[in-house]
């Protein structure tokens, strides 16, 4: 269906509050290394959308063309055999108000061009998906993927703490820290209840978990079997991790069971620094300083808000 010849590309559409706007950007920043202009992203980068809290859908490109009639043309060559099909118009929802397509000029355009398929078409349960949209005046086809939303299921834990990072901050963090996990060997050195360590699990990455205090490590190890994975998790102070590890995310402690000083925030930093080549950094104040002065340089950056509450996202190497 595709010319083997032509390098993989991939249209991503994605949504976020405002508040976590700036996340949802870091985070689509660390997957393709450019910054997102509106809500939708074209790449060679391949990602599975739902990695993502923040990503929609995604088209594996086939076909492309100036007009919609150019994608008619072609998408007779594809042949699935007994296969039934579906057609997705992606709806892009930031577009200027002079490029929407209506709902209805929507559903003529994937009758237009499922039209010359030599397949039955089925809107309920078919065997195959695939898209269409439009993106920066270009019309893209192809297959497609709807992203599920993995962490929702994770949201309801045998153990809980108030101040633990939701799923969707702390799947973003794992995936800003590890985008690609190929090979990548990572830590959680203030792991807690295991939030972080269960959203990594999901997504394949190779990661184990750490904590001074005895009964969130037990709370972390409940909470990761619950959902089926299984991981190193041990009770340990930073202080006396051995190794090295890739990638490090430390979701910087505060509350009033598990609080920092600032000494021991600034341990915990030049700790990271040493076992680990990278580090993503969450923190409800600021420790530009600390973080300096541990030896890392910080290459991105971006703040999320809850209410009166926000937390800073700080990418180091």
């Amino acid at each position: 269906m595709q010319n083997q010849s032509r390098k993989p590309a991939y249209i991503y559409t994605f949504a976020s509050t405002q508040e976590e706007l700036e996340l949802c950007k870091l985070e689509m920043r660390s997957f393709f290394g450019v910054q997102p202009e509106g809500h939708c992203l074209k790449s060679s980068t391949c990602i599975d959308p739902s990695r993502s809290p923040f990503m929609k859908e995604r088209i594996e490109i086939l076909y492309e063309g100036n007009e919609v009639e150019d994608i008619v043309q072609q998408v007779g060559e594809i042949d699935i055999g007994p296969d039934t099909f579906k057609i997705i118009f992606l709806k892009i929802n930031d577009l200027d108000d002079s490029e929407q397509i209506s709902y209805d000029e929507r559903r003529k355009i994937e009758r237009r061009v499922g039209w010359p398929f030599k397949a039955e078409a089925d809107v309920r349960n078919p065997d195959q998906v695939f898209g269409i949209t439009v993106h920066e005046g270009r019309w893209y086809f192809g297959n497609y993927t709807k992203a599920e939303p993995v962490y929702l299921h994770h949201v309801k834990k045998p153990r809980e703490y108030s101040t633990a990072l939701s799923t969707r901050v702390a799947r973003a963090a794992a995936n800003i820290a590890v985008p690609h996990p190929a090979g990548v060997k990572a830590i959680d050195p203030c792991c807690g209840i295991g939030t972080v360590l269960v959203e990594a699990l999901s997504m394949g990455i190779n990661i184990a978990g750490r904590d001074i205090n005895p009964l969130v490590v037990d709370g972390s190890r409940e909470n990761i079997a619950h959902f089926g994975y299984e991981c190193d998790v041990k009770v340990s102070p930073i202080a006396e991790v051995n190794g090295k590890y890739d990638a490090a995310i430390i979701d910087m402690p505060y509350n009033l069971y598990t609080h920092a000083t600032p000494e021991e925030q600034l341990d915990i930093i030049r700790h990271a620094r040493r076992i680990a080549d990278r580090a993503v950094i969450v923190t409800s104040e600021t420790m530009d300083h600390m973080i300096i002065e541990a030896g890392f340089a910080i290459i991105d950056r971006c703040t999320v808000r809850k209410q009166m509450f926000s937390r800073q996202v700080l990418v180091c190497e």
